[in-house]
């Protein structure tokens, strides 16, 4: 049984360093539906706040107002999401009784989590002899949310995933690209890990020059290939700089053009982080879809500029825009 309540205020304030902390080793949650029926606005809000979380980027989720009662009325006509989260502050019997009622209109394959205003171990035992995943006590913290999803969802005995670092520079020749290849190499050789470079920037990208390499293959058949990109793909196309480093070339030609969707890059990013602890990400000076989307789902972005008026106002403009879309 959870209860681990946290200082949280219910309007929605940035997560605490206990919170970031909390989550720093939570893995993405896989693609799935989640469906949560709120009796209070505060838990409500720490759905709502979990939801808008990189880990989550994956998933679809809908909060409803309304408790155990509102959710039999709309699984009647409605089929059962992958997750359930249903809050009630029913007294443990009453609670029990009315989540029977829910059964009878549940998938037997859907994932039930309920949120409940009462810390008794009976019913927490109760529950899971029922079959509820997980009993959560209130109040509720976008971490708890975080944690249970991610407990139930994510196969705990999976291998670890690279951590993902995206450089990026606040105008154009400021030297985030030096700067994304130097903090690879150090990386590699200073504290003897597995490294990949990825150059996001296909048609004018300069990790080849700066690796000495001039590989036949890179990230452009990777990225209009999608259907192929696995780890066997993923590491034909690799260049091997040094012992432990390696590098996703660009093929830096203007042969064509080069537009993306917003996810183009995503599959390439899931399965390099599986192949190697680190993962720097070297993202052009651009503002599209896909690059706002690698900029919000990395686990970190450096920032580079330099000290005047237009580096200053877009480092600024970079680093609100960053926090509204990465709140965690």
């Amino acid at each position: 049984m959870s209860n681990l309540a946290y200082d949280e205020a219910p309007s929605g304030e940035p997560a605490s360093d206990s919170e970031i902390a909390a989550m720093a080793e939570l893995r993405p949650v896989p693609r799935i539906s989640i469906q949560a029926f709120c009796e209070t606005e505060a838990v409500a809000g720490a759905i709502e706040r979990a939801g808008g979380d990189r880990r989550m980027a994956k998933t679809h989720l809908k909060v409803h107002m309304g408790g155990i009662a509102t959710a039999v009325e709309f699984y009647q006509s409605a089929q059962t999401p992958n997750l359930i989260i249903v809050e009630s502050r029913e007294e443990p019997k009453q609670l029990i009784a009315t989540l029977m009622q829910l059964a009878e209109v549940c998938d037997p394959t859907s994932k039930v989590v309920v949120i409940g205003h009462y810390n008794d171990v009976w019913l927490y035992r109760e529950l899971i002899r029922f079959g509820i995943s997980e009993y959560v006590v209130a109040p509720v913290s976008m971490a708890d949310v975080l944690a249970v999803i991610s407990t139930i969802f994510v196969d705990p005995g999976a291998e670890p995933l690279g951590r993902s670092i995206a450089f990026i520079g606040a105008k154009g020749g400021v030297g985030s690209s030096t700067l994304a290849h130097n903090v690879a190499w150090a990386m590699s050789s200073l504290f003897a890990s597995e490294v990949v470079v990825a150059d996001l920037d296909l048609a004018f990208g300069t990790a080849n020059i700066n690796f000495d390499q001039d590989p036949a293959q890179g990230i452009a058949e990777a990225v209009f290939s999608p259907e192929r990109i696995d780890e066997v793909y993923l590491d034909r196309l690799l260049a091997q700089c040094a012992e432990r480093l390696s590098l996703l070339a660009a093929p830096s030609m203007l042969d064509r053009t080069y537009d993306f969707d917003a996810d183009a890059f995503s599959q390439i990013i899931d399965v390099a982080q599986r192949t190697a602890p680190f993962l720097v990400l070297d993202v052009p000076h651009i503002w599209s879809g896909w690059s706002r989307t690698v900029l919000t789902q990395a686990d970190d972005v450096v920032i580079t500029a330099t000290p005047e008026l237009a580096n200053l106002r877009n480092t600024k403009n970079l680093v609100d825009t960053l926090r509204k879309l990465r709140p965690n």
